[in-house]
This record gives C-alpha cells, structure tokens and sequence, in this order.
C-alpha cells in the first residue's frame, strides 16, 4: 500500500513561476544525500541525477560533517570538502547520528546554516516533523521519495532567493496547520505517533478492523431458528 507524504511541506503555490526552472549545465545544482540504505542512497541519487543535479552520497551523518568540513577535517576520508554544496537531505533514522542531529549541526554553523535541509523518513510521526521544522528544515517527506517529491524541491535549487525564502515562510506556515488538521482528522495518525505504534502504522489500523469483525460473524451464526423453516414448510404440505 503506497503511502501519501501528507506531511510534505513542498506545497506549489500560486506565487510560483510556473516555467520549468531546473538547472542547465552550466548552472548545475550540488546535492549531498545522506542515508544508511544503500537502496534508498541509489534511489534518491537516481531521482535527483534526473532532475539535472550532481550528487554527492554518504552513508551517516558523521560522513556529511566530514565532507562539509564541520568535524575532524585531517581524518576525512570523503575529502573534496571545499565543494559548495546547494541542499542536503538526509534520513531521519540513522545510526550514530540522527538526521535531526545533522540538522541541528549544520545550522548551529555560521557558514553552513544557510544550505536547505530535507528531512526524509519511512513514517508519519507528527511531533518528529513539527520538531524538525522548528529546527529549520525545509521539507519533511515520507519515504517512498517519488520524483514529483524531488520535483517540488526544485525552488531551493534554482531560482531566485528572495523568491525562495518567501516560499519558505509560507510552506512552513501550510504544513503547520494541515498537520494540526491531519491529527484532529485522523486518529490513525495520532496513534502512531505513540512509541509502540510508530514502527508499524499499518498493523495498528489493519488490527482494527479485525478485532470488530468476529462478533458480526458470532451474531449471525447464532441463528438455529432456520430448522425450524423446513418443519414449517412440512405441516404446509401436509395441510395441502
């Protein structure tokens, strides 16, 4: 069953250009993805080598500090730390150092603070989206990363600044209130947000229905007034 980024900040408004505005080749866009899997590193470098970027991927946080320069420059075996990178996205769930970790690192730097950073993750906790937004990430999107979602991404690629930082503040302001919404109007979610539910949304909505279904099916076995048709029938005959 495919899953909605519900909580994906990127929302097209109606003040963004419409014009196809991803980058050429001589203004390409430097991306540095971070993630443990390494069949979700190919598919987010797929999705954005196809969207005219040039990615740079590591598999953990401490990996991205080193290449970014933030920590123990002499012992990084990544090197080319000079580079300038244009956005980061990164996993949540990471051993050793969180996405949210990352996060926090890379805008508590004066130098850094400025590059967009997007959160990915496999579920739908609302207190761990609202707290990564807070911190200042970009976007939130719930894995399966699609192309469309690397699609809506691309106002943080190209474009101008000042266009960018404004679509920023009214992203963020959207995604605050249709979290709220999407809590208020759908217990389902605010369920998992609980530590034991979190890891598997689905079972916990499939176990529901389940659970009601055998007293429909207790309550219409237990009708043995049918034999009772057949005798009735019977004396019907016998009357005739």
């Amino acid at each position: 069953m495919a899953r909605t980024p519900v909580f994906s900040r990127r929302r097209r408004s109606d003040q963004i250009d419409t014009r196809d505005r991803f980058p050429t080749s001589d203004s390409e866009v430097h991306v540095l993805a971070v993630d443990d899997s390494l069949v979700d590193r190919k598919v987010i470098e797929r999705l954005l080598r196809l969207t005219a970027c040039r990615v740079t991927a590591v598999d953990s946080g401490i990996r991205a500090l080193q290449y970014l320069g933030l920590q123990d420059e002499t012992n990084s075996q990544v090197g080319f730390d000079s580079l300038k990178v244009d956005m980061i996205i990164t996993d949540y769930c990471m051993p050793g150092m969180t996405g949210y970790e990352l996060l926090k690192k890379i805008k508590e730097s004066s130098t850094l603070r400025e590059i967009p950073v997007v959160i990915m993750s496999s579920e739908n906790v609302v207190a761990r989206i609202d707290r990564c937004l807070e911190e200042g990430a970009e976007d939130f999107i719930v894995k399966p990363v699609k192309l469309s979602d690397v699609k809506r991404l691309r106002e943080y690629m190209v474009g101008d600044e000042k266009t960018g930082s404004e679509i920023s503040w009214m992203n963020k302001r959207t995604v605050r209130e249709s979290s709220c919404d999407e809590a208020s109007s759908s217990p389902s979610i605010s369920s998992d947000s609980s530590p034991s539910s979190s890891s598997s949304p689905s079972i916990s909505s499939d176990s529901s229905p389940s659970s009601s279904s055998p007293p429909d099916s207790v309550q219409s076995t237990p009708s043995p007034s049918e034999p009772s048709s057949p005798t009735s029938t019977q004396s019907d005959d016998g009357s005739k």
